[in-house]
């Protein structure tokens, strides 16, 4: 059996929409598993160990806001891509909060879904020989892809990790918003900076007054060795 990229777990009730995902994901070496409702996807998850999902929000059952609480409550930290529809944007920003690592807004190029479960899963393996960061209270190490915080750990989603990690590769510089969505979240040209916010705020409250995080008014974002 020729090897694959890794196992994708397609959770979308639509089986057009299913299909073509899982074809596009295959023709690209994925292994594709899918399932139709919210349920049976979360047991899939647990019991096949995907290397990353691809969540519908509106699934019949247990929906995708509700998998994916679950799944981070259980410690679980897959990537997931979530696919919402246009007016599903309140979820979409409490999916982010509850851990999702990216999203797609229906219609959507089966192309792009394919370069977004690449980017998820580029971004959480990390670029090679990279050194640890440290930054007053905590330690990041790229390669492990775990943080400390006066020496204990910290658990943080695959988005969450590279944000914090792309202001600590650089402290002291202010990344406008924009820069961010694009070098994190690999959105050119996405003015919309409330996914950026939604990210910081929920470091912030992981961090705790161990936060590097510096928020810079009408700018954006930085790091600094003095906690805010």
């Amino acid at each position: 059996m020729p090897e694959t990229r890794g196992l994708v777990l397609v959770v979308e009730d639509e089986p057009h929409i299913a299909d073509l995902q899982r074809r596009y994901l295959t023709r690209e070496g994925f292994g594709v598993h899918t399932e139709s409702d919210g349920a049976a996807g979360l047991a899939a998850a647990r019991r096949l160990h995907p290397a990353a999902i691809v969540l519908d929000i509106g699934l019949p059952g247990l929906d995708g806001i509700s998998f994916c609480r679950a799944l981070r409550e259980a410690d679980d930290w897959t990537p997931v891509l979530l696919v919402t529809a246009r007016d599903e944007e309140a979820d979409r920003i409490l999916g982010l909060e509850l851990g999702a690592d990216d999203y797609l807004t229906k219609p959507f190029s089966p192309r792009e879904l394919v370069a977004r479960v690449k980017t998820v899963l580029r971004r959480a393996a990390g670029p090679p020989g990279e050194p640890v960061l440290t930054l007053g209270r905590l330690v990041l190490d790229p390669q492990r892809r775990t943080v400390l915080r006066d020496g204990g750990p910290v658990e943080l989603t695959g988005t969450e990790f590279n944000l914090l990690a792309r202001l600590m590769r650089h402290p002291g510089r202010i990344f406008t918003r924009e820069q961010l969505m694009s070098q994190v979240w690999g959105y050119a040209g996405y003015r919309d900076g409330r996914v950026v916010d939604v990210c910081v705020s929920q470091l912030r409250a992981k961090l705790g007054d161990a936060s590097p995080i510096r928020t810079v008014r009408g700018v954006g974002y930085g790091a600094t060795d003095r906690p805010a």
